[in-house]
């Protein structure tokens, strides 16, 4: 049976002892808990997820106001063991209590927003999409991506006035932190040309290029605000 004697010998005295209950897994959990968590605290945390629907930091938060010390952590543990972790597990029809917030600019240059779209590289002449399938300009175009290696995607890097709504768009090869440093020297010396002289914040996403270091460091005294960004109108 691929068992050793001695374990043989513990299932079979289990069996005589208990019956097939005894054949059942028992649980690992300690006996004495004497750190665990109080079974009303764990209700309370339960009560707030359930009528709150609040997150683990605003129920750790709100415990400690009620002179509860508990960690973020702990309560996300518990929130795990209740079935409650996730918000579909409480509104299963996917009803959310988040608010959206308005960002709004009050003058020129106030509010810049930026961010990256990535689109397919379109063709000189169009491609299959406007000729057809099959057609002679399609494959002209699929012979000359096999034989200069140019197809993929390139990436619209755009800048848009909160305020005015005037916006500046390049089409660049990548969206690294250095390229994206790059087109905002020249989206600014853009905006200065046109009139809007000072830019006192800059509004993006969570993107790779905008969380960079080299990213933040590079605007020096402008004032980037890490949040839900504006979606960039380009698409009119």
């Amino acid at each position: 049976m691929g068992i050793s004697r001695a374990c043989a010998s513990k299932w079979v005295n289990r069996y005589r002892r208990h019956g097939e209950l005894g054949l059942h897994d028992l649980p690992s959990t300690p006996r004495r808990q004497p750190t665990a968590t109080d079974a009303a605290v764990v209700a309370r945390i339960e009560d707030l997820r359930r009528s709150q629907k609040w997150p683990a930091f605003r129920i750790a938060f709100e415990l400690q106001t009620e002179g509860v010390t508990i960690s973020r952590r702990t309560v996300s543990r518990h929130l795990l063991a209740l079935g409650l972790n996730h918000r579909k597990f409480i509104d299963p029809n996917g009803q959310s209590n988040r608010e959206p917030r308005k960002i709004s600019a009050r003058r020129p240059g106030h509010m810049v927003h930026v961010d990256v779209e990535k689109v397919g590289r379109i063709p000189d002449g169009g491609g299959w999409r406007a000729h057809g399938r099959g057609s002679e300009q399609a494959k002209n175009v699929e012979r000359r991506k096999r034989k200069s290696g140019r197809g993929g995607y390139i990436y619209l890097h755009s800048a848009v006035d909160g305020f005015s709504r005037l916006a500046y768009t390049e089409a660049l090869p990548d969206e690294t932190a250095a390229t994206a440093i790059a087109f905002m020297h020249r989206a600014r010396a853009w905006f200065a040309a046109h009139g809007i002289i000072h830019i006192e914040r800059i509004v993006t996403d969570n993107g790779a290029c905008y969380r960079a270091n080299a990213f933040a460091q590079a605007l020096l005294s402008w004032m980037p605000i890490w949040g839900a960004a504006l979606e960039v109108p380009a698409q009119g």
